[in-house]
């Protein structure tokens, strides 16, 4: 399972182009609209977005002014570097494959470079693809690409609009969801994953939410036996994937 791939981090600038892309079936990193606009096409243009699950930004005029200097109209959309998959797909073809279906799932992780360096172990350890929120979440873009040596082009990404509900849908699937944080009752060395399962990383400051983590089957941590309280959660995930996958 491959993307397509496109040229990165695109700027869509105005309403017909942006408008234009979507009829055309262009996957959207991100769209960013003037936050005053509150007119019957742009309330259109929401739904549409919401639809599709591309992460909307509402920002000052200002903000707009500073990425262009053209006539901007008060929309300006990023093209995805990568073609995005339906969760639904992606948990079919992995079963479809005849070999084990693991997948990652971001609750939250904000950072770039956390994302990309999460998604490099993740394809190395020969994981079956990415699961992300579509809003509060790192965008897919350029800096990520890069960051993961090209692994987002090749490891299968799916985009949702709420990571608690993902995980119910997983695990009616039949995945065992396995979620990683300090405050997990069972050390990852004890953990073996199933032929069907998924490794849960929370955000950088909060860690896995109350909502997701009551989702997972499995509460594990990472013994440590330095004093420092945490692991970068990208560190933490290429830790968890090295275990369970390795």
């Amino acid at each position: 399972m491959r993307h397509k791939t496109k040229k990165t981090d695109d700027r869509i600038i105005g309403w017909h182009p942006v408008i234009e892309a979507l009829h055309e079936g262009l996957d959207l990193a991100r769209v960013l609209i003037q936050r005053d606009s509150k007119d019957d096409r742009t309330r259109r243009l929401l739904s549409m977005l919401r639809a599709r699950r591309i992460p909307v930004q509402r920002v000052p005029k200002d903000r707009l002014d500073r990425i262009t200097k053209k006539n901007h109209q008060g929309i300006v959309a990023f093209a995805s570097p990568i073609t995005f998959t339906p969760i639904e797909e992606l948990v079919q073809q992995g079963f479809e494959s005849g070999e084990r279906l693991f997948l990652v799932v971001l609750d939250g992780v904000t950072d770039v470079g956390n994302l990309g360096a999460i998604a490099r172990s993740a394809e190395c350890f020969g994981a079956t693809g990415l699961v992300l929120q579509d809003h509060h979440a790192a965008p897919v873009n350029e800096d990520a690409v890069k960051t993961s040596s090209g692994a987002l082009l090749r490891l299968p990404v799916a985009r949702v609009p709420d990571i608690p509900k993902a995980l119910h849908y997983l695990g009616q699937c039949g995945l065992e969801r396995i979620g990683l944080s300090e405050k997990g009752k069972r050390p990852l060395v004890e953990c073996t994953p199933s032929d069907a399962a998924c490794l849960v990383l929370g955000d950088e400051e909060h860690g896995i939410s109350t909502q997701s983590w009551a989702m997972c089957d499995v509460h594990a941590r990472i013994d440590m036996r330095g004093k420092t309280g945490s692991l970068n959660v990208s560190v933490a995930g290429g830790i968890g994937l090295h275990h369970l996958l390795g």
